[in-house]
């Protein structure tokens, strides 16, 4: 009887002519990230694409740097990448790292062999990431990201494995940018209405005009220490004006 762990194994590891073929499952996850606009969720769909199209592929996640050295994991199919990731953060060097800044493409054949990490290699190595590929997926400030991708043992992952990795990190790339315009506007359209609400809500209880009100805020955020935005939410949901500096 194929146990649930080999059935799962076998879905990951079924060629993508499985499915359809390649084009056809790059225009499915194309689709699935366009009618997608919460970005944890567009997150996800990316590792499960990496999973299921790129050959050799074990574990997967979308790594964010900030400040060229502090790494978050995100939407991780496993404990592995959360470790390598810590690993990198701490230590300050790794292939994700040099995906993000240095290089489009970082693939590291053997970790337990490879030299231009030193200290980091062996230890990625000891807690089993055998073979590694990072993927640059964007450049923004000191905000970077990178789908790092992890073999079960070394030199699995060759010429077909990365060009099929930069097409899914192209559809990422894309995907990303636009939930992130998405979240910008919507955040923007929210702290529009709780300043028109706090406004509002000042011209009521002292008679004053939008421009008044106004002013208003802007001072209670300065003297409070906070973004005019939290002052405009707190009056919203409290009824009292921020005016001490915490």
């Amino acid at each position: 009887m194929t146990s649930k762990s080999a059935s799962t194994r076998e879905s990951v590891e079924r060629p993508p002519e499985a499915s359809g073929g390649l084009a056809g499952r790059l225009s499915d996850l194309a689709r699935d990230l366009q009618q997608e606009q919460d970005t944890e969720a567009i997150l996800t769909i990316i590792v499960h694409a990496a999973l299921e199209l790129i050959p050799h592929v074990a574990e997967a996640s979308i790594s964010l740097v900030t400040g060229r050295r502090t790494i978050e994991s995100r939407a991780a199919s496993g404990e592995l990448p959360v470790k390598i990731d810590a690993l990198q953060s701490e230590m300050g060097q790794g292939p994700c790292l040099e995906a993000a800044y240095d290089e489009r493409v970082v693939r590291v054949p053997d970790m337990g062999k490879d030299k231009r990490w030193p200290g980091f290699a062996q230890a990625a190595y000891d807690l089993g990431a055998c073979s590694m590929l990072s993927i640059q997926l964007f450049v923004e400030g000191d905000k970077l990201g990178a789908l790092n991708l992890y073999g079960q043992d070394v030199n699995v992952f060759d010429d077909e494995s990365e060009q099929i990795a930069l097409l899914v990190a192209a559809h990422a790339a894309i995907a990303f940018s636009d939930a992130k315009e998405i979240a910008q506007l919507t955040q923007a359209l929210d702290t529009r209405d709780l300043i028109g609400q706090a406004k509002g809500i000042l011209m009521e209880r002292f008679k004053i005009t939008p421009q008044q009100a106004f002013l208003v805020l802007t001072k209670a955020s300065s003297e409070s220490n906070m973004k005019l935005r939290d002052v405009a939410e707190h009056l919203a949901n409290s009824g009292e004006i921020l005016t001490r500096r915490k």
